[in-house]
């Protein structure tokens, strides 16, 4: 019982410590949150959850697992993966927990109590997007281990590792109490659920420092690899993308590698990637890995703070549905392309190629013809992010192939109408000041087509119509504006396959679009 008294006694004072850093949420007095993660059996696939919370002064609390995880926009069904749910107060006595539906539970008879709500966490899929547990590493997705209490997303919120004698390093992005090493705080769940933890004997690669600001790449079974040329050139990638936007918005980034697999998802000041140094054994594997890293990496803007209004504040209970995922999603991808030429990876030939590879996908999909690109952003929680599948499949479009394909149009719509002195690059910036910077907040649909057209000077509806209807592109009528073409032939199977090409005779403002674009010096 001492021990409980203890425990809370320190709790407290680490509230004090969090709540100091964030004086709107000291301002009256407010429940407390400290979450104590343990994985006393890792051969099991199992860890342990408890949530000490005091200070309520209320006497029922509904308690919620996410359904989802920003930056993954499928429905995971996280309370699934609970088990041995309990709670009890600080003197021992259990206290009665009702299942309300399948991602909540009431608890009654906390007021001025100080809690324990704990529960067990069962994984069983390597995969990015969900908690995994083995004998050699953990990985803890907060939105599939930290329930929250309905109504209070804005508090602050603290975490503690309890670590085993086998592991020693914890690789998040969040912040370190001082004094404290495994041990990390929040200033809202917004923040914690936007932080995931790798727990085990890590590696890290000779960090970075781009303006004074330190970018670490640290991970689980990372592989070998040329360490040294793998941080020179990311290094490069990263400029690459920060000198689009001209801000460095984070105190400290990290990369962090959560073993091989596939897929990786954005947060303010890490990203977490599946990783395999490995397999980096070509020119072309290294080109691809920087393309998922820059495409990563320039999430840190674009949809972590170049935001539809919809993406945040978020809504852990249910999907959040957005038009805008050709941009969040669509023109990252465009921008992954642009980031790795402007960094010096690859040739024209490389970046014609990955946009060819995208035209080619949209051009022989019948989907172009059933569903627009908002609507393909919007209703990705039924599709999924690369379209329909069984009946669906000839329905549906991809934001992530078509997305670039219209942002490709629209930088050079945008080039041609201010005669090259403006480019996509001065929308993103606009935004990113405009919304995120001076107001914090997100854009709607109108607000972002509003922000090309004042860089433009003019009417783009020709261009977003691309977006909302399912006209077909008129891709020449943009690629000429930078002095190219695009032509058609059909293979042997009478698919049809196009190329990008450069015309003859490009008069001197598309010569100089295109220089401009590709950033060529002659």
């Amino acid at each position: 019982m001492h021990r409980l008294k203890t425990r809370w006694l320190r709790i407290s004072c680490i509230a004090i410590l969090i709540a100091a850093a964030n004086p709107v949420a000291a301002q009256s007095v407010k429940p407390i949150f400290q979450y104590i993660v343990s994985v006393p059996e890792p051969s099991s696939h199992v860890y342990h959850v408890e949530l000490h919370t005091l200070g309520w002064d209320q006497d029922t609390v509904v308690f919620k697992m996410p359904k989802w995880m920003p930056g993954y926009y499928q429905i995971m069904d996280y309370a699934k993966s609970i088990k041995n749910i309990t709670a009890h107060d600080d003197e021992g006595n259990k206290i009665f927990i009702t299942s309300r539906n399948e991602n909540s539970w009431s608890i009654g008879g906390i007021k001025n109590k100080s809690i324990i709500l704990s529960y067990d966490i069962k994984t069983d899929k390597k995969f990015v997007a969900n908690s995994f547990v083995d004998e050699s590493h953990a990985y803890i997705v907060p939105e599939n281990s930290f329930m929250y209490a309905d109504g209070f997303l804005e508090l602050p919120v603290s975490v503690k590792v309890e670590m085993n004698s086998k592991w020693k390093d914890i690789a998040t992005g969040l912040m370190v109490i001082k004094g404290h090493p495994f041990e990390f705080a929040a200033s809202n769940f917004d923040i914690l659920y936007d932080s995931p933890l790798l727990i085990g004997n890590l590696e890290e690669l000779p960090a970075f420092k781009i303006k004074g600001i330190e970018h670490r790449f640290i991970g689980y079974d990372i592989g070998s690899f040329d360490k040294i040329r793998f941080m020179n050139n990311l290094k490069k990638v990263v400029e690459s993308a920060i000198n689009i936007i001209g801000d460095i918005p984070y105190d400290r980034y990290t990369f962090i590698g959560i073993g091989p697999g596939q897929g990786g998802i954005e947060h303010l000041n890490n990203t977490v990637v599946s990783f395999n140094g490995n397999k980096l054994n070509s020119e072309k594997a290294e080109h691809s890995m920087m393309n998922f890293l820059a495409h990563e990496y320039f999430h840190n803007y674009n949809v972590k703070r170049i935001r539809p209004c919809e993406l945040g504040p978020f809504n852990y209970d249910k999907e959040n549905r957005t038009n805008q995922l050709w941009v969040s999603e669509g023109l990252t991808v465009y921008y992954e392309y642009l980031i790795l030429k402007r960094a010096g990876f690859g040739d024209t030939k490389t970046m014609f190629s990955d946009l060819e590879a995208n035209i080619n996908t949209v051009e022989n999909n019948p989907g172009r013809f059933y569903q627009t690109l908002a609507q393909a952003s919007y209703n990705t929680w039924e599709d999924g992010p690369f379209g329909g599948q069984g009946e669906k499949i000839n329905k549906s479009v991809s934001y992530y192939q078509k997305g670039p394909v219209v942002g490709l149009l629209l930088d050079f719509a945008i080039r041609n109408s201010t005669r090259n002195k403006k480019s996509l690059d001065d929308v993103m910036k606009l935004v990113y000041w405009e919304y995120y910077k001076n107001s914090n907040r997100g854009f709607t649909d109108a607000e972002f087509q509003q922000a090309c057209e004042t860089i433009a000077g003019k009417s783009l509806n020709s261009v977003f119509d691309y977006i909302y209807t399912t006209k077909e592109l008129e891709y020449n009528t943009y690629l000429n504006y930078a002095g190219l073409r695009l032509d058609l032939k059909l293979n042997s199977q009478q698919e049809k396959k196009y190329t990008l090409n450069r015309i003859s005779k490009p008069n001197l403002l598309q010569q100089e679009i295109l220089r401009s674009w590709l950033q060529e010096t002659n």
